[in-house]
């Protein structure tokens, strides 16, 4: 399998000559992280997840997401397929296991929105906006976010313990801010003897 990093929390999976897209949201303008896809997953409803537009333009693509992201594509009609927490798919030839049912707190007087995370092929893990423990070998790790700090990020890659972990919601980080993530990122991978970094937009792995 072969994992793209796009923009912010956008990251292409393919394998053989089939590819599915999680989270092309409004901060990933890149136009070639859905061609050729045959599904986009979406976690939740948040701008840098979410592109609605992008979605209406390609009526070949069906959608994959939480009931929250569901509510405003109704006129997509049966494009869209509503999960939840426990449902297993097979989507563009991958197994799909959905994980989670909410985003990590964010504001003390805003309840959360719907989050799911998405396992595919039980091998790579993309939790969206949250904090999700499950037991991968590959894991999409949320670098920066407004409601996550380094303590943060480093508890969660201690409770998975995943053998690899790139870095993605990078988006809002400047250059200075990329080296901390980099350097966190380094001494994590280190400490578990496993490969944690970061891939540059449009930068791949292999797995």
């Amino acid at each position: 399998m072969r994992i793209t990093k796009y923009g912010h929390a956008c990251v292409r999976l393919e394998k053989g000559s089939r590819a599915l897209v999680i989270d092309p949201g409004v901060m990933t303008p890149e136009p070639e992280a859905l061609e050729g896809a045959e599904a986009v997953l979406i976690t939740h409803e948040h701008f840098d997840h979410f592109a609605p537009e992008r979605l209406r333009e390609r009526p070949d693509l069906p959608v994959y997401t939480c009931p929250g992201v569901a509510r405003h594509l109704t006129e997509l009609g049966d494009r869209v397929r509503v999960v939840k927490d426990g449902d297993v798919l097979d989507v563009a030839g991958f197994r799909v296991a959905v994980l989670g049912e909410k985003h990590h707190v964010s504001h003390p007087d805003m309840p959360p929105v719907d989050n799911v995370g998405f396992l595919v092929d039980g091998e790579v893990f993309h939790p969206g906006d949250a904090l999700t423990v499950v037991e991968v070998p590959t894991l999409l790790v949320p670098g920066q976010a407004p409601w996550m700090t380094v303590p943060d990020l480093i508890r969660y890659l201690r409770a998975v313990k995943p053998r690899r972990a790139y870095a993605i919601h990078d988006g809002l980080l400047n250059e200075w801010g990329l080296k901390v993530l980099d350097g966190v990122l380094a001494g994590e991978g280190e400490r578990a003897a496993a490969e944690f970094r970061r891939l540059p937009v449009g930068g791949s792995a292999e797995i």
